[in-house]
């Protein structure tokens, strides 16, 4: 017993050893009096796996879905079967018909653009009149130049502020005649730069002088249906607002359709004041129907 006490006493702290000899002391006592030795800690770490959803954990960001107005679809080919027999005053006197298809390009071109800046705020009807008089004289860039203001506002009368439209037609016809050779910009941009020429007109023209579909041309009728319709995120206030709200959305192979089938359909059926929905296909899924 005391050679066991002494050896163990040696085994200890104060002895050269230390802190070894204290775990060969603790072995021997586990083999001695039965006690369980402590399980190592395994120093190994564990890994962790993270999974991503598509498009996450790369640096992409997720894409959002593209917003589409509810039942747009169905909506569109009801107002397209309305227009089936295109007898609407646009498909008959509308800007695409007023010009001379037998005169020469550049004439053609510019005769589109006088049509354009004498249709707005104007009927189809008197446009079309109007054009056709003109016509009749002879409209070059170089006859307009000759003309005197009194005797093109005789002529253009009753379109209207055509005052403004006098002043507009001679001053842009002046420009085409010295910046371009009597012909159109070939443009939006420099379009618009023109005295008196909108961007609808812009669009309009790129569309039909030049065969380009350049954005969607939004009058009142455009954007008087397509505000009832919903056919934007939120209600927009004027013509410019609308096409920005359109093209963010509609698929671009119908921005040349848009514009003829709604002002068709604004004039017959969706009027500015007391439209005629009883007669419209799109009555039951319609949001300003469901008011009225």
């Amino acid at each position: 017993m005391c050679a066991g006490r002494a050896g163990l006493r040696r085994l200890g702290p104060a002895g050269g050893n230390g802190g070894t000899g204290w775990g060969r002391a603790r072995r021997w006592a586990s083999q001695t009096h039965g006690t369980p030795s402590m399980p190592r800690r395994s120093r190994r770490r564990k890994s962790i796996t993270i999974a991503y959803e598509p498009g996450q954990g790369d640096g992409v960001e997720p894409q959002r879905p593209r917003w589409e107005p509810r039942d747009w679809r169905e909506q569109l080919e009801r107002i397209r079967e309305m227009r089936r027999s295109r007898d609407a005053p646009v498909d008959e006197m509308g800007v695409d018909k007023c010009y001379d298809t037998s005169a020469p390009p550049k004439v053609m071109r510019y005769q589109v653009l006088l049509s354009l800046m004498l249709s707005s705020q104007t009927k189809d009807q008197v446009t079309s009149a109007a054009m056709l008089r003109l016509r009749q004289r002879g409209l070059t860039v170089d006859s307009v130049l000759q003309m005197d203001d009194a005797t093109l506002g005789q002529i253009i009368y009753p379109v209207g502020f055509w005052r403004n439209k006098v002043k507009y037609i001679k001053q842009t016809t002046a420009i085409l005649k010295q910046k371009y050779g009597g012909d159109i910009p070939s443009t939006v941009e420099e379009l618009v730069q023109l005295p008196g020429v909108g961007p609808k007109m812009a669009h309009l023209a790129m569309n039909i002088a030049w065969d380009s579909v350049s954005g969607i041309a939004v009058d009142t009728h455009v954007h008087r249906i397509t505000n009832r319709l919903k056919w934007v995120k939120k209600e927009t206030k004027n013509p410019k607002e609308t096409r920005v709200a359109l093209e963010d959305w509609l698929p671009r192979d119908l921005w040349r359709e848009i514009n003829w089938l709604l002002v068709g359909f604004g004039q017959q059926t969706c009027l500015p004041v007391n439209p005629r929905c009883s007669q419209c296909l799109n009555q039951d899924i319609c949001p300003a129907a469901k008011r009225r």
